[in-house]
Formats: C-alpha cells, structure tokens, sequence
C-alpha cells in the first residue's frame, strides 16, 4: 500500500493552473457555453499544475534549496494575489467576451453564462484529470520498483518512465483505442449502410445505385443516399434559369462498396461511363467530407449555373467525422483521392481534347485535403485539370501551406492575394472570387475559407508561438480581445475545431450555400452567365442553403 499515497496540490503549481483557467475564459475563434469552458478550463487547468510540477522537478534537479516556513508563506502569497485578482477579472469579462464573437457572427448575445455551472464543471474535470496523472504515476512507480531488484536505482527510474510511455501507446494511438476506433467506425459501416428506414432504390436508370447501375445501393450509405437522390433536376433548372436543361448525373460510390481505393475509384470509373458523365460538358471529381458528406449547397449551385450539363464523381473513403478522421484516418482519404483522381484523369486524358469535358477537382473539408493531396499539379503539367476550387482547407494541406506562404506581403494571412490572381485565388464571406476574368492560364484554382474557420487556421506550434493571423488585425468575425497564451491558446484552438460546425452558416467551418457561387463561376465560367444570373441563384439559394438549392 506504499504507493496509494494521497497527493496533495502544491500551491505554486495550483497557482499556474488557475492563471490557466483564467486566461482559458478569453475568446478564441468560436463561441463557447458554460459546459465546453468548463470542459476546456478544467483541461487546461490540470496542464498549467502539470507545467508547474514540471518546473518544481527542474528545481529540485538542481539541487535548490525548498521553500519553507516564513518564505514560503511569503512567495505564495506574492503569487496568489495577482492570480486571485486574474481570475475574479477573467469571470467578469467572460459574458462580454462570449458576446463579443456573438455579435461578430450575427447570433443574439447571451444574458448569462452560468458562471457557477462552468467552474463546477471545471473543478469535475480539473478532479478527474489529476486522478489520471495519479493513476499514471502510480504505475510508474510500481514499475520502477519492480526494476529495482534488477538494475541499479537510477537505471531503474529511466527504463520505468519508458515501458510506462510504452504501455500508453500500446493503449492508445497504435493499440487499444485504434481498435476501438475501428471497431466504432465499422459500426458506424451498419449504420449507414443497413439503416432501417433506407428510401428504395433510385428508378432512374442514370443515378447510382438503381437496377442498372454498378453501384451497390446497399453499400452506399446515408450521404451518398441522400447525394444522389436529392439536388436539382432538369425542370427545377429550368424553373430557374427558363431555359431547356439535362438531369445533372451523380455518381457515388460507398466505402463498404469495395476493400480497397483502387477498387472503388475503378467502380466510379466505370459507373461514369456508364452515364454518359464524359459526354458532359463539365465534369467534377470531387472529394466528400470524412462522414461521406457532399455540401448540396456546393454541387446543387454549379448544376444550377451549367443547366445540368454536368456529372459528378465522388467516393467514400471513412464514416468518421472530419476532425476525427483527420487523425485517425488520415492516410484513408488520401489514398482515396490519389487513386480516384488518376484513374479518372487517366481515362479523361485519353478523349480528344475537342470533345471531352471540363474537368474540375473540388473538395470540402478533408476532401480539399485529400484532393489536393491527390490533384498532382506538376504530374498534371503535360495535360492539366481545368480547375480546382477547395472549401475550408484543413491546417495540415501542403499544397495549401505552400500557396499561403507566397502571398503578397501587405495581404492578410486569412485572405492572402497570390500575384495577380491570375492562377490562385482566395475567397470568403468578405471577399469576392473576382470574376471568370483575369485568369493567366488554363488551370484556375480557388480556395474559399472563412476567417473564424479553426480547421483551417489551427497552428499546431500555437503550444508555445502564436498563429500568424493572430498578429495582424482581426477579421470582422473575430474578436479584437483574442489574445495568445502559451498552452493555452494550443487547446482552444483545439476545442474550436471540436466545434467549427457548431458557428452560424458564413463563419467557423459551416460554409454557407451562396458563398460557393462566385468561386464557382470564376473558376468554370459557366457560358451565358451574367452578374444578374448571379445575384439570382444567391437569392434562390439563400433561404435553403442547408438542403442545397433543390425545390423541395
């Protein structure tokens, strides 16, 4: 029973964890409610005692000398007044904070945040992570004094601290919790594909899916369900446009489709031929979200603006949501676009140039990611895409790092301006794409993200250096209050990406269905387009946005 020794909480660490929580209440990109800053406070409270602990061992490393009797009393109280009065201004602000983005967003301020609920909440969590770290500590030290008989104390301490680090990953990332995970995502597989209230198959032979089609509608799942079946056809674009119209043609393909991407991008492949999608004028690849989601507010405005002469090709390659499958599976997404874009690209650049398609590349979220990741440019140079248009690019996307990084130097991080604009372009809720005009070469590429999107702007070196966008002047969305903190600043950036969906349509990562309109025109030109087309189909998609611009 030797190592069931209660710990106590030293004070200066104590101290540390509160100055955390305190400065954890400030704003940060999306707005927070009493349980999520209780969450986030009681996380980060338990880091700021840990990075005192931390210190604490460093001290005693060299060999200073303790803090005692009268000393001590005075240091902690020369610490605890300015931190008792950090906290006490911290609570007080949070409400005008939390408004603050509120009203930024064009939400109604809130008239109470609950102050009691959240630091209850904080004190839950702070109590269940030090019980963690004590559980961790604990079976450091019942290693280390098994490795005592074995090998000298010193000896012992170290190979102890890495057979424990060894135990946590076996249970964690590359053990255990990856099983979980798997097991979770094929349950998930269930879900989607063998629901019980699953609509029947589509009867018209040119959708994925039906009697004709290559496609297993069994193996689908809900979004590619809901993608094939819903969006707008030929006479609601003719309603719209007053002009004859095709059916646009969708094809989808379900992860549970096939075992592996080579073998689902052949499928879509085939599925598109069978269609007729190369005999269109506009052809899309276009990448869906981790759940298999496609933005209707995205696909339903360029069949609208090309009179449905157009076909669509996507494929499913994971059921989790984005920021999970961002880190767990992230090689699945894009394998996925790789081989769906070449074998795609492979046949499309095998049709005579005079007849063959336009051909885009889109994605939104994880599939800009792993469009991008797929859409090769310098492969591409001897015979490249037509375009590309990439919605809320995710942080890790090297293609888009690079982009970012040769912006002019007057133009904001969040709205960077490449050159002229004449291949690369940004747009967002603030900025216009600029036209179909102006482009210097054959392939245009187009990025839309929102200032506020933390999946777009979260920075992993944000542990200990602030983001580049936070010095510059804040976006319309953001709050002037946003401040770094070390730490701290990490893992609010991080529940704000826990919560990107959760912000109004038009900030966070809720991309808002007219917003998609100008970066599709500029970059496809659709033929017979005008501004008043434009100012059109946004007033027919405003009020729908969430459901896409189909009649319903």
């Amino acid at each position: 029973m030797r190592y069931l020794r209660a710990p106590g909480l030293a004070v200066l660490p104590l101290l540390l964890g509160l100055l955390f929580f305190a400065t954890s209440l400030t704003p940060s990109l999306i707005p927070r409610d009493w349980l999520v800053q209780g969450v986030l406070g009681g996380v980060v409270m338990a880091l700021g005692y840990g990075v005192g602990k931390a210190i604490g061992a460093v001290w005693w490393l060299m060999a200073l000398p303790p803090l005692k009797g009268r000393i001590a009393t005075i240091v902690h109280l020369v610490f605890a007044v300015p931190v008792a009065v950090v906290v006490v201004l911290c609570l007080m602000q949070t409400q005008d904070w939390q408004n603050g983005i509120r009203t930024r967003m064009g939400l109604a301020p809130v008239t109470d945040v609950h102050t009691l609920r959240m630091i209850a909440m904080t004190i839950v969590v702070f109590t269940l992570m030090m019980l963690l770290a004590y559980a961790l500590r604990y079976l450091f030290d019942r290693v280390r004094h098994w490795l005592y008989r074995y090998m000298p104390q010193r000896t012992a301490d170290v190979a102890g601290f890495v057979l424990t680090a060894f135990v946590l990953l076996i249970v964690t990332r590359d053990g255990v919790l990856d099983y979980v995970i798997t097991a979770l995502d094929r349950s998930y597989t269930l879900g989607q594909a063998l629901f019980d209230d699953a609509p029947p198959p589509p009867t018209r032979a040119l959708q994925s899916g039906s009697t004709a089609s290559l496609v297993d509608w069994g193996a689908m799942g809900q979004p590619g369900r809901d993608y094939v079946l819903r969006g707008p056809d030929a006479a609601d674009i003719t309603a719209f446009s007053g002009r004859p119209a095709l059916d646009p043609l969708r094809v989808y393909v379900g992860l549970a489709q096939s075992e592996t991407p080579e073998a689902r991008a052949a499928v879509a492949l085939a599925e598109l031929q069978r269609v007729g999608g190369f005999e269109r004028s506009v052809l899309i690849i276009a990448l869906p979200t981790g759940t298999g989601w496609l933005d209707p507010g995205s696909v339903d405005t360029v069949e609208y603006m090309h009179g449905g002469d157009i076909a669509t090709v996507a494929v499913q390659y994971s059921y989790l949501q984005s920021p999970l499958a961002l880190i767990l599976e992230t090689r699945a997404g894009l394998d996925q676009a790789r081989e769906l874009i070449r074998t795609v690209h492979g046949y499309w650049r095998s049709l005579p140039h005079e007849t063959r398609p336009k051909l885009y590349i889109h994605g939104l979220s994880l599939g800009a990611w792993s469009s991008m990741y797929g859409t090769d440019l310098f492969a591409l140079l001897d015979d490249p895409i037509d375009g590309a248009f990439w919605t809320g690019p995710p942080f890790p996307s090297a293609t888009w790092q690079a982009i970012t990084a040769e912006r002019a130097p007057d133009s904001p991080y969040v709205a960077p301006i490449i050159g002229n604009g004449q291949l690369v372009r940004f747009a967002s809720h603030t900025r216009d794409a600029g036209g179909p005009d102006g482009w210097g070469t054959s392939m245009r590429l187009m990025f839309l993200q929102y200032s506020s999107d933390p999946i777009v702007f979260y920075e992993p070196a944000s542990l200990f250096r602030a983001p580049a966008w936070m010095s510059e002047p804040p976006a319309s969305d953001v709050s002037p209050e946003l401040r770094f903190m070390p730490i701290v600043t990490q893992f609010q950036l991080a529940m704000d990406m826990a919560l990107a969906n959760t912000a109004p349509p038009g900030h966070g990562h809720a991309y808002y269905g007219p917003d998609y309109i100008g970066p599709w025109v500029a970059v496809t030109d659709p033929p017979n387009w005008s501004a008043a087309d434009t100012a059109r189909l946004i007033a027919h998609c405003d009020t729908g946005f969430q459901n896409g611009c189909a009649a319903e």
